[in-house]
């Protein structure tokens, strides 16, 4: 088997037809196999994939889960990819489509004919259920391939669209802690990156949607359990590079600990802030202007906050221990 295609979803009953429909319109000059891998959904998503079945006996296969894997569907991919007998594999989110029949073949031809890399990418077509205007993912300035240099940075870095992206079939097994983070995307990328370099294609050929069901609207930047999770994730990374990005990491980290000040259980706490201030100043290694600044708006309550400066001062140097 050349490539097995993985259809990742979760009640996406709307969309899922567009997506499976998109995959069998593919034009190969290799054998494919499409595995619908569906977290226990509940709104008639299942039906659809089991009438495929039906229909495409052997070419589209379900794999229906006994109940929801959780980690935002990261789990239901793992074993979904257990299943695939490609040589490469090509993902799809169960609410995006491809809109270029000969994707595959372009993507297998580029692997075949570039053993260094690991995967290929391609450029998106991004839509939005809200009336966004759509726009596309990629500019004429992006570069011909990148490496793990270009995915770590001080800020969350993401231009690959999950549906426009063909990987080697060759992580046998990931490590644990992949399975744990919220974000598959991310650290899928960097355990890819370790092995070669990362193609691009300048082909508009997959549409990623922006709607409510989708999995980049549960990201929740003022919620404390998704937070923690994304520095957990790092704090993996950073171990997997053996910290050769340790500073970048750090600064990353620290983003999201100063986030973490606006969750529910910080919001309305001076004290229960003090740590989570104290976490962000050794990671980010502020200015004196911030940490005075972070102190006055996260520390102090208003009555002292008048004459926080002294206070400030002295917070910083316990802070720096």
């Amino acid at each position: 088997m050349k490539v097995s295609v993985l259809i990742i979803t979760y009640n996406q009953k709307r969309f899922i037809r567009k997506a499976i429909d998109s995959a069998l319109a593919q034009q190969t000059s290799f054998p494919i196999e499409i595995l619908v891998g569906d977290d226990f959904s509940n709104d008639g998503t299942r039906d659809i994939i089991r009438e495929y079945e039906q229909n495409h006996p052997g070419l589209v296969i379900g794999i229906l889960h006994p109940r929801n894997m959780g980690k935002n569907g990261g789990i239901n991919f793992l074993e979904t990819l257990k299943r695939a007998r490609g040589e490469y594999y090509a993902l799809m989110d169960g609410d995006d489509y491809w809109t270029d029949p000969l994707k595959l073949q372009k993507q297998a031809d580029f692997l075949d004919a570039h053993p260094d890399y690991s995967m290929v990418f391609h450029n998106a077509l991004i839509t939005y259920e809200d009336g966004t205007p759509e726009h596309v993912l990629n500019g004429p300035d992006t570069k011909p391939f990148f490496t793990v240099d270009d995915l770590i940075g001080e800020d969350e870095i993401w231009f690959m669209a999950t549906s426009s992206t063909m990987y080697r079939n060759s992580i046998r097994e990931y490590p644990a802690w992949f399975s744990e983070s919220v974000s598959g995307d991310i650290p899928r990328l960097i355990l890819k990156a370790k092995q070669g370099k990362i193609g691009y294609l300048p082909d508009l050929m997959s549409v990623y949607r922006k709607n409510q069901g989708g999995t980049s609207f549960t990201d929740r930047y003022d919620n404390e359990v998704f937070l923690r999770n994304r520095i957990a994730m790092y704090e993996s990374i950073n171990r997997e590079l053996n910290y050769q990005y340790d500073r970048k990491l750090q600064r990353n980290i620290a983003r999201y600990y100063k986030m973490m000040l606006n969750a529910e259980r910080y919001r309305h706490s001076y004290s229960a802030r003090l740590p989570i201030v104290g976490k962000y100043i050794r990671l980010a290694r502020p200015g004196w202007r911030e940490v005075k600044d972070m102190i006055r708006d996260y520390v102090l309550p208003p009555a002292v906050a008048r004459t926080y400066s002294k206070v400030a001062l002295g917070l910083y140097r316990i802070l720096n221990n």
